[in-house]
């Protein structure tokens, strides 16, 4: 199977250590790679019609020179515009950034398929991520997923009764039987599924796009 790779990092040697980690793997897989260095650069190729479903995976890196012409100030903006030019290409994003606040706005922003801390992965991390990414799943890193889930839980964003919700859908509930066993009304409910897929950073989707992302976070 042949994978086209955009790399989107502005330091030559990670490019090159990404592309020699890769040629190890043990799944078949070959690659074409291309490469953009900053902002501006990557605009461009996002942008471009003839690239809308052209790359498989894009690894992006958070911090890169800015494109201020077009309010590209990060990876974090460049990750919202994969989203909107080239919507079934995989996204993801390593960053040397380890502060919750970041990590989670990176999520809420443009929900990568994949996030790595650039300090916490070796050769058979960043495989695997491709690997569960290429088959649909998503990959968080182990801190990675513990610094999300710090503000879900720490800063009440996910109280006691969203975690039974998540429970609940996990066990193949529908909204009227949560209701039932909650005692909660089911527009009550509803506003609460809505709120946990917008701090997951689900903008479509239903409950096995929650669940996902839940077991991804390690929430499930």
């Amino acid at each position: 199977m042949e994978v086209k790779i955009l790399i989107i990092e502005d330091h030559s040697s990670m490019i090159e250590g990404y592309k020699n980690i890769l040629s190890l793997n043990k799944e078949g897989y070959t690659f074409q790679f291309f490469d953009a260095s900053n902002c501006e650069s990557a605009y461009y190729i996002i942008t471009n019609p003839e690239n809308n479903s052209f790359f498989d995976v894009v690894f992006l890196d958070h911090s890169l020179q800015s494109f201020q012409e077009k309010n590209m100030y990060s990876g974090k903006d460049l990750g919202s515009l994969i989203r909107q030019y080239m919507p079934t290409t995989k996204i993801i994003m390593l960053t040397s950034f380890t502060d919750s606040i970041t990590l989670f706005e990176v999520v809420k922003k443009f929900q990568p398929n994949g996030l790595l801390i650039k300090s916490d992965f070796e050769a058979p991390v960043l495989l695997e991520a491709l690997t569960k990414v290429l088959a649909g799943e998503t990959y968080y890193s182990p801190q990675a997923a513990q610094s999300i889930k710090e503000p879900l839980f720490a800063k009440g964003f996910l109280d006691s009764i969203d975690r039974e919700i998540i429970v609940l859908i996990a066990q193949g509930l529908q909204i009227s039987s949560i209701a039932k066993r909650l005692n909660i009304a089911d527009d009550t409910i509803k506003k609460r599924k809505s709120k946990i897929k917008d701090l997951l950073g689900i903008e479509k989707g239903g409950d096995e796009d929650i669940l996902r992302e839940c077991r991804a976070l390690g929430l499930l």
